[in-house]
């Protein structure tokens, strides 16, 4: 297939290129963007990449291709009961961000749904099975940074001070950050609780 492309004989999809560049362990705007190196870079909306699948999604780069980074960020347009495709694990260690615009959006992370409304966000470790889909009637746009980069050590979460372990006995998968039910700490005493390491 790498071989098809590069002669011009075969068209990839969203898919066949993220596949490649996660087994090169790199973004896919590497793929379809050239590497600049500036101290600051305007992407001025004509200029970036849109990246658009026949099922219904496009994916619109908004972050430059630098030496050396593995960091992506996209704004993604899924349309009307539009399901998006499963996506291998990136590398270990590899992290990423979404935030919902507008709509609905249904995250599955290994075989785990997260439903997101418009204003939420999640953060997950990027080496695992993950998938998308709009499970509404309207458009859904969302935002997806990622740090493709991962480490041999995997993703080092800071642990928590011992008033925010205790407070949550459930596992983190299963709450909801700042909701009434985990029964967090406020931020002062958190804050109050780092200064004392």
């Amino acid at each position: 297939m790498i071989s098809a492309i590069e002669r011009g004989a075969k068209a990839p999809t969203v898919i066949v290129l993220h596949r490649i560049a996660t087994g090169l362990d790199t973004s896919l705007s590497r793929l379809v963007e050239e590497e600049t190196s500036a101290r600051v870079i305007v992407l001025r909306h004509s200029r970036q990449k849109v990246v658009r699948a026949a099922a219904g999604w496009d994916r619109r780069i908004l972050s430059p291709v630098l030496p050396g980074v593995e960091f992506e960020l996209m704004r993604i347009t899924v349309g009307p009961l539009v399901n998006g495709p499963m996506f291998l694990p990136h590398a270990h260690g590899s992290r990423e961000y979404v935030a919902v615009e507008k709509g609905t959006l249904l995250f599955t992370l290994d075989g785990e749904p997260h439903t997101l409304k418009a204003g939420d966000s999640m953060y997950f470790d990027g080496d695992c099975m993950h998938g998308f889909r709009n499970p509404s009637r309207v458009p859904c746009v969302y935002y997806l940074a990622m740090d493709v980069s991962g480490d041999a050590a995997g993703t080092n979460h800071r642990p928590a001070p011992p008033e925010v372990e205790s407070a949550s006995e459930m596992h983190p998968s299963k709450r909801e950050v700042g909701s009434a039910s985990t029964k967090m700490p406020r931020r002062r005493q958190v804050q109050e609780a780092l200064l004392d390491e």
